[in-house]
């Protein structure tokens, strides 16, 4: 089917919510590791990844094999009935999550990973009440939604009761007005004035992103959390850690959490879990996990065999190639090299992230941080064309968003900046 057909049945039959990040559309045909092909065979430079899905690269072999493998065998049956995936799966997440986290229950997809979490933190603390942060993203389901604190997200609601939205730790746009590390973590001790002026005195749970991806990959002070978890257990609550973006490797670490020193009670997981096969997960301590007793929770498709099997392949071929290390190595890398890009170009309000989770803030102007919500779209634009896909993100709607398959190399990194930077080049004059 050639494009333009494919565009009219798109607009004929699909609903208009499905949103399209270019100005023309983006027909896209096949993959391999960091890169993908339109349908002319033009090839691109990845730095989208199925909005941080595709951790260990595009139509990968060994992943398919794994599939292939169980299709041939078992597709379904539900989680109603014994299957090996499922349970190996879980065994290998018990093994690689933080701290005592060990029991799993397999889902759909992040959004619905959060709504098991929170109903299994409800029951764990007969409390209905959460604390979650402004710019947050949680997922587009009722209670995942209601966690989110992004007006351009939310739609027109109702939203779940007993939701207070605290501060969260943008340091370049703080608050309070103040700055890291003089600040005190203003904005952990707002949780405790939150707490205590806005709820009974206990709270079922506070739930954060380690890195707020769709809020514009906004990096918390490496303290914050600890802060933040002393808080929490002072009024009996449980911490939800949303490792759906962050998680697989994409920080350099298995998990984002784990840069933070602190062990949470539940994770929820999604995105790279199976490199683009939909799986979500969320997983709780020995504690915790029994408060959702047996059918009070069900997923019809959770711990599908094949999914679950391409969920162990993509671990092991993590753990094979080391691409969690070299997230760590080779987003070092692009960090300083956009650094330097920062250092020639006033648009570049703000550099940060942390492995291959990477921001650029653009602003019009460093002194008062205007948002340039403009150059983004330019910028994206202009590196579509010349073969590099980014992402977009932020609450103004002004930064960057840098997510590529971990199999990225530093030539790569190259290859990107020196496209950035011409494109930069355009937008500074209009800044």
């Amino acid at each position: 089917m050639d494009k333009r057909e494919l565009v009219e049945k798109r607009e004929q039959y699909l609903l208009p919510c499905y949103a399209h990040y270019f100005q023309e559309y983006l027909y896209l045909t096949r993959g391999e590791g960091q890169f993908i092909y339109d349908d002319q065979g033009r090839r691109y430079l990845d730095c989208f990844a199925g909005v941080a899905v595709v951790n260990c690269g595009h139509a990968r072999a060994e992943i398919r094999r794994a599939v292939d493998q169980q299709m041939n065998q078992l597709v379904h049956t539900s989680s109603l009935m014994l299957t090996e995936p499922m349970v190996t799966l879980a065994e290998k997440l018990a093994a690689i999550a933080p701290g005592k986290l060990q029991k799993s229950f397999f889902c759909n997809s992040g959004a619905e990973a959060v709504e098991g979490a929170t109903a299994l933190v409800k029951a764990a603390t007969d409390n209905h009440q959460f604390i979650a942060l402004r710019s947050s993203f949680h997922g587009r389901t009722l209670m995942a939604l209601s966690l989110t604190a992004q007006r351009s997200w939310r739609g027109k609601g109702p939203y779940a009761p007993g939701i207070i939205f605290v501060a969260n730790p943008y340091c370049y746009r703080c608050v309070f007005k103040l700055r890291y590390p003089s600040c005190g973590l203003a904005c952990a001790e707002d949780i405790d004035e939150a707490i205590r002026t806005s709820t009974n005195g206990k709270i079922a749970g506070f739930i954060a992103e380690p890195i707020q991806g769709n809020g514009g990959v906004v990096v918390p002070p490496k303290e914050y959390f600890a802060a933040v978890s002393q808080i929490i257990k002072r009024y009996d609550g449980l911490f939800i850690d949303d490792d759906v973006q962050t998680g697989f490797g994409r920080t350099g670490k298995w998990f984002g959490i784990e840069h933070f020193g602190v062990e949470p009670d539940v994770m929820t997981l999604g995105k790279g879990i199976a490199n683009g096969l939909p799986l979500g997960a969320f997983i709780a301590t020995p504690d915790v996990a029994p408060a959702l007793g047996l059918g009070q929770h069900f997923s019809t498709f959770g711990g599908n065999p094949v999914n679950c099997a391409a969920a162990i392949a993509n671990i092991e071929l993590l753990e094979k190639e080391d691409l969690i290390g070299n997230a760590d190595r080779v987003g070092s890398y692009f960090l300083a090299q956009l650094g330097k890009l920062a250092d020639t170009h006033q648009t570049i309000g703000e550099v940060r992230g942390l492995g291959l989770m990477i921001g650029i803030e653009l602003v019009k102007d460093r002194a008062n941080k205007e948002p340039h919500c403009q150059g983004l779209i330019q910028l994206v634009e202009y590196a579509r064309e010349h073969g590099l896909l980014l992402g977009k993100s932020g609450l103004h709607a002004n930064v960057v968003r840098i997510t590529p398959p971990l199999c990225f190399r530093r030539e790569d990194v190259d290859q990107a900046c020196e496209i950035l930077e011409a494109g930069l080049n355009r937008i500074d004059s209009i800044a």
